[in-house]
């Protein structure tokens, strides 16, 4: 998780984590499987295998142009899944090592066959047919990895099923490439954690600049995307931990309606603001990988509201021409992290203009800042009733069954687990009562006022808007374990809370580090999103690829 509205910058950055200073320990190559290994290991022996090899031109092909080589027999699944393991074991753990793939799937290589044998049989496949995607380490996979959310506690952990979205990426015929590391419990473990750090699979470095930070909490999913270890991925957010990391990865990332992926499987903080969505290079990918992974989810009852509002494709948004005649507001009063961020705004509100939108300028979502607190309460509680159920659902090799026992044990191992930061949210959680207090249902319900009727609706309604944006991230941090993040400012707050979907997209370059533009609307508009975020990108074409430098020049 990472939770930020922008409006106060290091009080409200325990939520986001991430840290080493230059010269610090890093965190180096996941632990085993039994956690028997320290995780610390120094920044000499993580950079021995020299810089980052060429990307191969085939690995940066779209979803669309991938499938077609495919079908008429010019590539093969297999073989470009080896492309993509070839090229993880020169970068992740070797060369610039960027640990971000805290664990790979045995069975990729006889998955991809199995995708190949499907297509010589004469099948019509989706989209997503033979395509390498990796997922984050907190969606659970019934297969040969384990779902651990970064926790040595969980380290061998195995679920009974798929998570709901396994199942489906599955049915479309994906490769499941393996699963990528994050900041540790998806950042609600401490108020001082570390973006990009887990006790399982150490530090997840930035590809743009290494000693900078991926933010979190899919932190793997996008150095991962930014590195081009697969086609497209798939993260999870409850306030930030999609947005934050895409935008700082040059990535585009989606944040969907709460309900439009089922969340049953994952490991959960928040029953109102959880989401697993994708995360990739372009607009398109990360629409194939949405529309693929929709539906009503029996064992999650927030899907049920998505019949009729969810699509199997959004092909049919990515129209180049979709700004013309779209009302935007900018939302003003959320810039201000830096004056280049404050340019490059400048710059994309100019550019949707050319091309066609109207762009009222400032809009005001005057509830910024004001529900805070509530959220904090909300998620406390709601992570409380989560984890206590899925803890206790799983199997033998769990060692934990409750937060309670997640806390003892954590304390137990406190000198692999908790090296760097404590657990003060967990603490903090575990004093928390029931779901029908009256305390959780006042917070829920302030959140709901003040994210939704006063806010985005609100402004939405008083000014026609089709979308609202905002500077999704200032640039990335140094990484620094002593101090904690050094966040300063990010605006995802306000479609986390509002359960509304966002998407952020490249909007340049602040020096070597990149900085996304954020489009937020209304439940169920993920469409809209789409068309207006594809259109931008298609007129600005802003995403570089990371140069891997070693420090900020």
């Amino acid at each position: 998780m990472n939770r930020n509205s922008g409006t106060t910058p290091l009080d409200r950055r325990a939520f986001v984590g991430a840290s080493l200073a230059a010269g610090a320990a890093l965190l180096g190559v996941p632990e085993s499987a039994s956690g028997s290994e320290s995780p610390v290991r120094p920044l000499a022996a993580s950079l021995s295998g020299g810089p980052a090899p060429q990307v191969d031109d085939l690995l940066e092909h779209s979803v669309a142009e991938l499938g077609a080589l495919m079908q008429r027999g010019a590539l093969t699944s297999r073989e470009l899944t080896q492309r993509f393991l070839t090229r993880i074991a020169q970068m992740d753990k070797t060369g610039v090592a960027l640990n971000a793939v805290i664990e790979l799937n045995p069975d990729a290589l006889a998955i991809a066959e199995q995708r190949d044998a499907e297509r010589k049989m004469g099948a019509t496949p989706g989209p997503m047919h033979g395509i390498p995607v990796l997922i984050k380490d907190n969606i659970g996979t019934a297969d040969k990895m384990r779902t651990t959310a970064g926790s040595l506690a969980l380290a061998a952990s195995t679920p009974a099923r798929d998570a709901f979205i396994v199942e489906r990426l599955r049915a479309s015929g994906a490769v499941l490439l393996g699963k990528t590391n994050l900041s540790e419990w998806a950042n609600f473990r401490s108020t001082h954690s570390s973006s990009g750090w887990s006790g399982r699979g150490g530090l997840t470095r930035n590809p743009y600049v290494l000693n900078r930070n991926t933010s979190g909490s899919s932190s793997g999913t996008a150095a991962a995307m930014a590195a081009t270890f697969a086609t497209v991925g798939i993260g999870s957010e409850t306030d930030g931990s999609i947005i934050s990391p895409s935008s700082i990865c040059g990535l585009v990332g989606i944040k969907p309606t709460v309900g439009l992926w089922g969340r049953s499987g994952i490991i959960p903080i928040s029953a109102s603001q959880d989401t697993a969505g994708p995360m990739a290079r372009s607009v398109a990918d990360a629409a194939t990988l949405l529309g693929v992974l929709t539906g009503v989810d029996p064992r999650d009852t927030a899907t049920n509201a998505s019949r009729g509002k969810s699509a199997r494709s959004y092909a049919p948004f990515l129209d180049a021409a979709g700004l013309k005649g779209a009302r935007i507001g900018a939302a003003r009063h959320l810039a201000g992290f830096n004056d280049v961020v404050d340019a490059r705004f400048d710059e994309a509100i100019a550019a949707l203009r050319s091309a066609g939108a109207t762009v009222i300028d400032p809009v005001k979502l005057a509830t910024a800042g004001k529900f805070d607190d509530a959220e904090e309460t909300v998620l406390d509680y709601e992570f409380k009733a989560g984890i206590n159920a899925y803890l206790a659902s799983l199997g033998a090799d769990a060692p934990v069954k409750s937060l309670a026992d997640l806390i003892a044990w954590n304390e137990r191992e406190r000198a692999r687990e908790m090296p760097w930061f404590g657990q003060e949210i967990f603490v903090r959680a575990q004093k928390r009562g029931p779901l029908t207090d009256k305390k959780y249902l006042d917070a829920r319900a302030k959140c709901i006022r003040l994210s939704r009727t006063e806010g985005v609706d609100a402004v939405m309604a008083k000014h026609k808007l089709d979308a609202i944006i905002l500077p999704s991230n200032a640039p990335a941090w140094t990484t620094d374990f002593l101090n904690g993040d050094h966040f300063t400012g990010g605006n995802s707050s306000f479609a986390a809370v509002a359960g509304y979907p966002s998407i952020t997209v490249p909007m340049g370059l602040v020096g070597e580090l990149p900085v996304g533009l954020s489009f937020v609307a209304r439940a169920w508009e993920e469409g809209k999103l789409i068309r207006l975020a594809y259109a931008f990108e298609q007129a600005t074409k802003l995403r570089r690829g990371p140069k891997y430098l070693t420090t900020y020049p």
